[in-house]
């Protein structure tokens, strides 16, 4: 008799809900995200057997495409992926429609209603309907009304609209566009993603707080001294430069992706493991939330732009050599800055977060530093002992390490630091899915545990909208610092800091 030898940490895996038959219907669907992001995204479920054979993907956007072309340029997208299966690309890809749609124009909508019901009769998806808005934000509140005046979004059990960021520009247009999309439907039928909340690490912060007893009891002020927040790049603007010139880097990264790391890292326990009480606690820490210096904010904020750099063999052009981009621009593409979390929990801790594109190395982490032992009872390697650390890695490479002091070897009783190290990769065997394999799963299963609620998309707003009008008036008071490519920013990041005798963490 054989014996089957199972990996513990393996048990489990895979055993996820199942998605009712269904249509998603992705408007902007010739553009960049569908083809790099959601469709591999969709493929990737499939492979995985958690799309129903009841499903299908109806792209929708102004180009004149057939259901053949719009499967032959999804086809080049995945590339490679298709060659390695090619007998389940072409069974999902049956499951794909393609429909010429201007959200605009209402005649469109009248034949997207007709369509859709087709596609209900030709795939038995039963009317349920995501609606993916992968469009221009100045079309996320048009879009969602053209949807509603439709009748689209009238069954919230059956309809949902994903929405991507950024979701507004500051508090005010925040506000204004939640007004609007909660208008056209219930707020349980709008899912604000952000793909960050997809990463494996990232939930793995819950579970690592909330399921650990040795942790709980020191996520607070009287164990640890601060933390940081990375989100660092390697790669500079690319093609993105018509948006980024409006965006900057305090748009694109900090409102949303380390914000919501910064949520999830100090939020309470919530009362039971439940989408509202966990969207809770995260929208009451974000209000607790504020700039270390209110008064004069340009005390606590870094803005930097990159440089030329690179070798003469192999040059880097700087952001304003970028095509596109303004030869004067003072758009940032590096932000720094200093937060504080006015509660029993996090009262006097400092948060530093940063994030900046052509930096030395691609990474995010979430680095909490421990206050260091009262007593320094031995020698320590470089003189005095290193602080404790757990840093949480949320990409390229998923995992956490624990940084502590040992008795190095030999006589005496000196102290080094050593450190403890979990990959998931290495640990369960295969590698995590990519964040929107997961969201869109939880977008079809109505599920929002992972989507930002509309009080916690203001809440977010409302931190940072005071940096946002003092470079809107004052832009002088919070100057650009140039930095050269592939170097860890400018080193006025440093004195943010250097003034509480600290140093950010160089991988």
């Amino acid at each position: 008799m054989s014996t089957t030898i199972t990996n513990p940490l393996r048990v489990g895996l895979r055993q996820e809900r199942v998605i009712a038959p269904q249509c998603l219907v992705i408007f902007g669907a010739s553009g960049d995200l569908t083809h790099r992001k959601l469709v591999p995204a969709l493929f990737e479920l499939y492979k995985q057997r958690r799309l129903p054979s009841e499903f299908a993907l109806l792209g929708c956007a102004r180009r004149p495409w057939s259901n053949e072309i719009f499967r032959q340029k999804m086809a080049e997208a995945l590339g490679e992926t298709i060659n390695e299966n090619h007998l389940a690309w072409d069974q999902f890809a049956a499951g794909l429609f393609y429909e010429p749609v201007d959200l605009q124009k209402p005649e469109d909508l009248i034949k997207l209603s007709h369509r859709l019901e087709e596609i209900d009769r030709l795939r038995a998806t039963r009317s349920n309907r995501t609606f993916y808005l992968s469009v221009s934000p100045k079309f996320y509140g048009s879009g969602c009304k053209a949807l509603a005046n439709a009748g689209l979004l009238s069954d919230p059990k059956r309809s949902r609209v994903v929405i991507e960021k950024p979701f507004g520009r500051d508090y005010a247009s925040a506000q204004s566009l939640n007004q609007i999309v909660q208008s056209c439907g219930q707020e349980n039928q709008i899912f604000r993603i952000d793909h960050y909340l997809g990463k494996e690490t990232v939930q793995n912060i819950l579970v690592l707080r909330f399921a650990n007893t040795i942790f709980e009891p020191i996520w607070n002020r009287n164990y640890i001294s601060s933390v940081q927040i990375t989100a660092a790049e390697t790669v500079g603007v690319e093609e993105r430069a018509n948006y980024y010139e409006s965006s900057g880097a305090l748009r694109d990264m900090v409102q949303n992706h380390l914000t919501q790391m910064l949520a999830i890292t100090t939020m309470e326990p919530p009362g039971r493991f439940d989408p509202e009480a966990i969207r809770n606690e995260k929208a009451k820490v974000l209000l607790a939330a504020r700039l270390a210096d209110e008064l004069e904010p340009w005390n606590c904020c870094i803005r930097g732009q990159y440089a030329p750099g690179g070798t003469k063999e192999a040059p880097i052009a700087g952001y304003r050599q970028e095509p596109g981009v303004d030869p004067s621009s003072t758009t940032e593409t590096y932000v720094a800055m200093k937060l504080f979390i006015d509660n029993w929990r996090w009262q006097g801790v400092p948060f530093y977060v940063r994030t900046g594109k052509r930096l030395a190395k691609r990474l995010s982490e979430v680095v909490l530093t421990f206050r260091e032992a009262p007593v320094h009872l031995f020698d320590a390697a470089g003189g005095s002992p290193t602080a404790n650390q757990l840093i949480l890695r949320i990409q390229p490479d998923e995992g956490a390490e624990w940084r502590f002091e040992v008795k190095s070897p030999g006589s005496g009783m000196r102290s080094r630091p050593v450190e403890m190290e979990f990959s998931y990769d290495e640990s369960f065997g295969e590698p995590s899915d990519e964040g929107y394999v997961r969201l869109l799963a939880d977008a079809m299963l109505s599920d929002p545990t992972l989507f930002t609620r509309s009080d916690e998309v203001e809440a977010a707003w409302r931190l940072y909208t005071p940096l946002l009008e003092l470079i809107e008036d004052s832009p002088w008071q919070l100057p650009i610092h140039p930095y050269e490519s592939r170097t860890w920013g400018p080193a006025a990041a440093d004195t943010l800091l250097a003034n509480d005798g600290l140093l950010w963490r160089r991988p």
